[in-house]
């Protein structure tokens, strides 16, 4: 048998556009990236394009490229304004029936046709299904309320349409026939499975009420030159044959019921009906439109279908009048008196939602194209999603942490499993230390042994009072120094005394003794810690060494246990051992039921840790985003049902921790009741006081360890704070004595000039009394050659050579008119005698003896004038002058050079130099001899010749005389005076009470 045409929607055509260059435009201007590298995303978008225009009608296959190409335009709604302001596109649409065209720029124009092709593509593969078979009929039923559902979302989403198949009256009344032909295609199938005529009668009913509203519409349209007139005539026929039908097999059921009389009724209008339905399936034209969408013997078949059924009619009217005429004799009731027939709805738009229900959306629609561009309007309606989320989390997190923890609060009150072990013996056998314990003894062998640690900071105090006493020493020393110059040079010894400027490091190394006390007495409070915990330290870095820990706890356990006189194990009989037959349960009974209670309520809490930890991978995997998008006109205003609806997933693993709470609370009861009835039992509480015992002991070893603990690490902490502290007052005190070296050095620096000084002006005041006695010399000569001796006779004399006086060294010409004075200097310490210049004047030319005690007496030098009172010295021969009494030390700085001069010193010129270190020897009180009788004495512009040479005040001694050995030996002494040779010890080399500071300085006194 045939089965029914039915009508076909068809689909709207359009025109290639290019979606690459207003994309990448748009993305440059607007978001500031780089659209190259979206150029191979607006090359998928521009090829969908390309792919839904020759999308198939009737194949599943053009259903989801369509429905692909708008879900990527729906994703790309969320991006970019394709309109006339932003992204301007000219979509150009075909219309459906009457192939207008019809261009906007709006994307919901483009949407709205792909949708109109959906719903057309599967209204025609909903009319191609062969219905004969149930696969074919189900694929047909399904797909004609897809088709009603995608037409419904185009009138609930799109309005003002620009063309005439996208109006509202055009898709209400495609939506009318796509439900009363999914009507019809399951009245079919409800014949073909022969349910009850009542219920038949009512769905197609149902039928005809919808075709009579599809027929207005399409008449509408008809007029309006839209619809082709074959689809008026399809309509008009189905509703006919739908009516007729609902009133025969309503005629079926009121014969059933004994109501001929209306069933006649009924017969007679579906007789009628099914004639005019026959007629006009009889009127369709003999060549259909290409535009009807229907095959060519579309008619013939509907002639047939109708036909039949008119017979059927026919033939069951005649058959119920002949029987009521004779033998129900029911009155007949007019047309008008016939009650309409009930209907019943079998067919409703199915949801765009429901569309691809059970199926990966993403699967047909592809990936996100422009992934990588995220609306922030999804972000922000995601991230209210994972709020929600997180709160479901963590409520179930509470409640499995609180049924956790009471369950582990109610074993704990009950001493469980730890009860069952003393009842069993068990705890004889073995005690465990708790975890805690094996820390400890781990942590006090990781730390480094306290004694070790003494003994070290016993050296560095050592250390650091070895420096200060050096220090002090060095101060004390360099003090004496000062004051033993003082009092021997008395008032030329201005060098400011040292008491004045050591006070600052006099005091620091005080506070630094100070200090090393009060540590000290900190070091004994450690030290008198640590030997009252000594044994306890001791043992349990042992213990952890060894890996002997829980050896350790049980021989403080067993010796506390000792200690409290409690009975030994082995004295006492097992309670397993002692059960008596008194008609209840044994004890071993009731431990074993007690133990698998524990066991019961071990599972339940793995099985709800599990379930929880599945709850929280399953909401960090759950991502909404794409639900979002694709709902995004939806859920504006119904987000939070979307979220609820959502949040439903994870009611199961709720329900689940719900029922293992319950679960849990019903166990806890029972095993409160069995272990309270095994407690009461004769044979256990003789045990109570051995299980207290035993934990009162432990806990006592536990609190001693603990205690020690304790104290080892605040011992441990005072010993680093201490180390640090040792280490930086070594640091201070090094720093302390390199300041003590650096005023040391400084000081002797400036004594050894200040030395210098004191010894050249002393130097200079004994060569002034030597010229003193020149200048009388000169004086005398100069009376003696007052009167011009005569005029020698021409003959030849011989010129006598020049005198050598045996008693002292010889005289050089000194010049009385420069102001300088030759400044004698003191033989070595190891000559006494002045044998050298004895030795250099028997060396002259002299050889007549001469006797200066034959002339008479010879006048002394001569005292200086009244007006003077001291010998006029140099201004250079003043010592150095002692700073004022408000200074406290010398204002010139020579930290880092001890050689440099103080200020306020001026070196000598070069020639005093010369002249104080070269002079010849001049005895002091020397008063020369009277010249010898003779030639008479020479004019002051000839010069006096001695010897081999004449005297030249600026030159230098001459080799081996006895001035060259003073000057060098002066010299010497003033190089290793202040060198820490002479006066101040070395101190690298110590400096001991027997040591004299002052050797080496015979040639001052």
């Amino acid at each position: 048998m045939a089965q029914a045409p039915m009508i076909a929607v068809p689909l709207k055509a359009t025109n290639e556009i290019d979606w690459i260059s207003p994309l990448k435009s748009y993305i440059q201007n607007t978001y500031g990236d780089d659209p190259e590298r979206y150029a191979e995303e607006c090359a998928a978008i521009n090829r969908l394009r390309q792919d839904m225009r020759g999308a198939g009608k009737d194949s599943t296959a053009g259903r989801d490229l369509l429905y692909r190409y708008y879900g990527q335009l729906e994703l790309l709604d969320l991006r970019f304004p394709v309109d006339e302001q932003h992204i301007k596109i000219s979509f150009t649409w075909f219309d459906a029936f009457t192939h207008k065209p019809t261009s906007q720029h709006s994307l919901a124009f483009e949407k709205a046709s792909i949708i109109f092709n959906i719903s057309a593509v599967l209204s025609c593969h909903a009319a191609h299904q062969t219905r004969t078979e149930e696969s074919g009929l189900k694929t047909a039923y399904h797909s004609f309320q897809a088709s009603a559902g995608m037409f419904t979302y185009i009138n609930e989403n799109f309005l003002h349409a620009p063309s005439a198949d996208l109006s509202r009256e055009t898709v209400k009344t495609l939506i009318n026939i796509m439900l009363a032909q999914a009507q019809e295609v399951f009245l079919e199938k409800q014949i073909t499975d022969q349910k009850k005529v009542g219920l038949l009668a009512k769905l197609a009913s149902q039928a005809a009420t919808l075709y009579g509203q599809a027929a207005e519409g399409v008449q509408d349209n008809v007029n309006r030159a839209i619809f082709e007139k074959v689809w008026l005539q399809m309509v008009q026929a189905k509703y006919n044959l739908m009516t007729s039908m609902a009133q025969y097999f309503q005629a079926l059921a009121d014969d059933d019921a004994n109501s001929h009389g209306m069933a006649i009724a009924r017969l007679q209008v579906a007789e009628a009906l099914a004639r005019d339905a026959n007629k006009i399936s009889h009127s369709f034209p003999g060549t259909l439109p290409p535009n009807a969408n229907l095959n060519a013997d579309a008619p013939y078949i509907l002639q047939e279908i109708t036909k039949r059924h008119w017979v059927a009619v026919q033939d069951k009217l005649r058959e119920l009048n002949k029987d009521n005429d004779f033998i129900y004799h029911q009155p007949v009731p007019a047309e008008a008196g016939v009650p309409p027939v009930a209907k019943l709805p079998a067919a409703k738009p199915i949801p765009v939602s429901e569309l691809y229900a059970g199926q990966d959306i993403s699967r047909i629609t592809g990936p996100d194209l422009f992934a990588k561009i995220v609306p922030l309007a999804v972000t922000e309606s995601a991230s209210l999603y994972d709020e929600e989320k997180a709160k479901l989390v963590r409520a179930e997190t509470e409640r499995v942490d609180q049924a956790n923890s009471e369950m582990a609060a109610s074993l704990d009150y009950l001493r469980l499993p730890g009860a069952l072990q003393v009842l069993k013996g068990g705890f004889d056998q073995e005690i465990l230390p708790d975890e805690d314990f094996r820390t400890w003894c781990v942590d006090v062998a990781d730390h480094e042994n306290p004694g070790t640690i003494f003994d070290s900071l016993h050296g560095q105090k050592q250390a650091i009072m070895t420096v200060l006493d050096r220090s002090a020493k060095q101060l004390d020393m360099e003090e004496s120094v000062c004051e033993k110059m003082r009092s021997k040079y008395d008032s030329e010894w201005t060098q400011q005394p040292s008491s004045r400027l050591t006070t600052t490091l006099r005091s620091d190394i005080r506070g630094y003794r100070e200090a090393l006390d009060e540590a000290a007495r900190s070091d004994q409070q450690l030290f008198t810690k640590l030997r009252q915990n000594q044994n306890e330290f001791d043992e349990m870095r042992l213990a952890a060494e060894t890996g002997e820990v829980d050896a350790l706890f049980q021989r403080a356990v067993n010796k506390g246990r000792k200690a409290s006189n409690t009975n030994s194990p082995s004295t006492e009989p097992n309670l397993l051992d002692a059960d008596f037959d008194d008609g209840g349960p044994s004890v071993v009974e009731q431990i074993a039921k007690v133990e698998d209670i524990l066991k019961k309520l071990n599972l339940i809490k793995r099985e709800r840790t599990q379930v929880l930890k599945d709850l929280k991978e399953k909401a960090h995997n759950d991502d909404i985003s794409q639900i979002l998008i694709l709902n995004k006109k939806s859920i504006v205003k119904h987000e939070q049902q979307l979220f609820q609806q959502e949040l439903e997933k994870f009611r199961p693993y709720q329900t689940r921790l719900v029922q293992a709470t319950h679960k849990q609370a019903a166990m806890m009861r029972e095993l409160t009741l069995t272990f309270n009835n095994l407690l009461q039992d004769k044979r256990v509480r003789a045990e109570q006081s051995k299980y207290e015992s035993i934990q009162r002991t432990r806990a006592s070893v536990i609190g001693r360890y603990k205690r020690a603990y304790q104290e080892f690490l605040d011992l441990e902490a005072g010993l680093q704070s201490a180390k640090n502290w040792y280490k930086e007052m070594r640091e201070t005190v090094e720093s302390m004595e390199k300041n003590v070296d650096t005023f040391v050095n400084n000081r002797r620096s400036e004594g050894a000039q200040l030395l210098n000084q004191i010894e050249q002006a002393r130097a200079a005041s004994k060569s002034s009394q030597a010229a003193l006695e020149q200048e009388r010399l000169r004086g005398l000569m100069e009376r003696m050659s007052m009167e011009q001796p005569p005029s020698p006779p021409k003959q030849s004399r011989p010129v006598p050579a020049p005198l050598t006086f045996n008693t002292g060294p010889a005289y050089h010409k000194s010049s009385y008119s420069s102001g300088q004075h030759t400044l004698p200097s003191s033989p070595p310490p190891t000559q006494t005698t002045y044998g050298h210049h004895q030795q250099q004047s028997s060396q002259s030319g002299f050889n007549t003896i001469y006797n200066p005690s034959s002339h008479g007496r010879i006048p002394g030098p001569a005292s200086p004038p009244a007006t003077q009172s001291t010998f006029n010295l140099g201004g250079h021969m003043r010592g150095p002058a002692s700073p004022p009494p408000n200074q406290t030390s010398f204002g010139h700085n020579t930290y880092g050079n001890p050689n440099a001069p103080p200020q306020g010193y001026q070196q000598p010129p070069p020639q005093q130099q010369q002249q104080a270190g070269g002079g010849g020897y001049v005895p002091p009180n020397f008063v020369p001899p009277p010249p010898p009788p003779g030639p008479p004495p020479l004019g002051p512009q000839q010069m006096i010749n001695y010897g081999d040479g004449y005297y030249n005040p600026n030159a230098p001694p001459r080799p081996g005389s006895a001035s060259q050995h003073q000057h060098q030996h002066q010299q010497q002494q003033q190089h290793q005076l202040y060198q820490g040779q002479v006066g101040y010890p070395n101190p690298n080399q110590g400096g001991g009470a027997g040591q004299d500071p002052w050797a080496g300085l015979n040639a001052w006194k």
